[in-house]
């Protein structure tokens, strides 16, 4: 095969070999690029990522909230959060919330959005008295849902009101957990008082089911 050399005005003589190892060379250097967004089921998420996050890559989910936080899969992948956690960046704020509420103006992978020291969750961003992770609680159908890393009794949302670790369920190692503590002696444990304010639906596994059930017919 030939082709002619502009320049020199000379013919340029490509061998079918030569073909053959430009078209391997462009093969192995645009496979993964490839392989990053293929999407087998047609819901609008790559296959890596599905499989990265523990989502059926073959059965189209992205309707789905998992974690019961406001945002559907299709969400969590735009946003870059983790479907199977409520609060990605842990500053007491469920991701659906930061996302859909304009008046906090904060980032669901960053917990503390305007890097003045304060968690987003503890920013009172409309000033009405009531830190932004309170007002979240008080509108989430899933209270009960919300994380406790640690297992120490104390949802991770709650550990800084309480002056303890979300990481560390014994965060002053005096032999006793943090939710059997009384940080502010009243009587009651920590652990208790947290859950005076989790009324709200546990939202068991049967209905996740549901939801799930209820998501799929508006897809």
């Amino acid at each position: 095969m030939r082709f002619t050399d502009l320049a020199g005005k000379k013919p340029v003589r490509i061998t079918f070999g030569a073909l053959i190892a430009l078209y391997y060379c462009l093969s192995l250097t645009l496979m993964p690029a490839f392989a990053g967004i293929r999407d087998t089921d047609g819901d609008g998420m790559p296959n890596r990522w599905e499989v990265n996050h523990d989502l059926n890559e073959d059965r189209p989910n992205a309707g789905k909230n998992p974690d019961h936080d406001g945002l559907k899969n299709i969400g969590e992948y735009n946003h870059s959060t983790e479907p199977k956690d409520e609060d990605t960046d842990d500053d007491g704020m469920d991701d659906g919330d930061e996302v859909k509420d304009g008046e906090s103006e904060t980032d669901p992978t960053d917990d503390d959005s305007d890097d003045d020291g304060v968690e987003d969750g503890d920013e009172d961003s409309d000033g009405d008295g009531v830190d932004n992770e309170d007002e979240d609680d008080a509108t989430e159908s899933c209270m009960g849902d919300d994380d406790d890393s640690d297992s120490d009794g104390l949802d991770d949302e709650d550990e800084g009101d309480f002056g303890s670790e979300v990481s560390d369920s014994d965060s002053d190692d005096d032999g006793v957990e943090d939710g059997d503590e009384d940080s502010d002696l009243d009587g009651t444990d920590d652990e208790d008082e947290d859950d005076l304010e989790t009324d709200a639906d546990d939202c068991d596994e049967e209905t996740e089911d549901e939801d799930d059930e209820d998501e799929d017919e508006l897809l």
